[in-house]
């Protein structure tokens, strides 16, 4: 039996802030930005948490996550998380509740949007990268230095995710020589798709974004999201997409496009 990790005993309600907009647009922000935004054990629980909860059909049509201040979206986990783990358990909880709090990001059930702007490394990384969609203000700065840092490494899942975004060649390159990507690179590889000047466009942009995309067939964005996420899971076996398909071809959604597409009228999108 795993050892279990030592929880954060303060409450993150000042440290991870989270608002609903009249639009429907979520904001979660990481909110110590005298730390650099460094991620505390509470603070990834209360992230997957918002994620989790948020439902089709409910007030929330996407989810933009962010940093507070221009310096950091996120600086990875707090070192004080990692004073405690010892032993081979211990090592082993740690990676385990990582993967089990981006699991539950990629599984959000609306768009995720990240919002990125300076230092974006380590956890922080972890997070933006399984994003839906990512944009960058020109100062970004993205990777894990862990080479030249902490002495740990990535999991198989998490490396397999960063080589999905950026290839396998680039994932060992920028791990193997500790350096961090910046914007310009970003850009080019796919990374981020859209770069801006300061972190006042990047929070304009980014709900901007956020508005157009929850505009959108909720149903074909989900159901887009989540056979991404099978094709990329490597101890799912079974990677049958029948019951996406159904979800939306079936849907009162699908029938409403059709209407509103003949009638050469915008579509109400309801999510069912």
């Amino acid at each position: 039996m795993q050892s279990k990790l030592p929880h954060d005993d303060a409450t993150t309600t000042s440290e991870l802030l989270y608002e609903i907009g009249t639009d429907g647009i979520a904001t979660a922000t990481l909110n110590r930005p005298a730390a650099r935004n460094a991620l505390t054990l509470a603070m990834y629980d209360r992230l997957a948490e918002i994620c989790g909860g948020i439902e089709p059909g409910g007030p929330v049509k996407a989810l933009i996550i962010t940093g507070a201040g221009d310096k950091a979206f996120g600086a990875g986990t707090d070192i004080a998380a990692f004073r405690h783990v010892k032993t081979r358990d211990e090592a082993l909880a740690y990676e385990a509740k990582m993967d089990s709090v981006l699991s539950q990001i990629e599984k959000t059930k609306v768009p995720t949007i990240a919002a990125i702007a300076g230092a974006c490394t380590g956890g922080g990384a972890a997070i933006a990268a399984v994003c839906d969609l990512r944009i960058a203000t020109s100062d970004m700065r993205f990777g894990f230095p862990i080479a030249r840092t902490l002495g740990n490494c990535l999991s198989m899942n998490n490396l397999g995710r960063l080589a999905s975004l950026i290839g396998a060649a680039r994932t060992k390159e920028i791990l193997f020589t500790a350096r961090l990507i910046e914007s310009s690179e970003a850009l080019s590889v796919g990374l981020v798709s859209e770069v801006v000047g300061d972190h006042a466009a990047l929070m304009e942009r980014a709900g901007a974004l956020a508005r157009l995309v929850a505009s959108h067939a909720p149903l074909t964005l989900r159901a887009t999201k989540e056979a991404l996420r099978r094709l990329g899971d490597p101890e799912l076996q079974d990677r049958k997409d029948e019951d996406l398909i159904a979800l939306c071809y079936t849907s009162n959604d699908f029938r409403e496009g059709m209407e509103a597409f003949l009638g050469k009228r915008q579509p109400n999108w309801r999510g069912v």
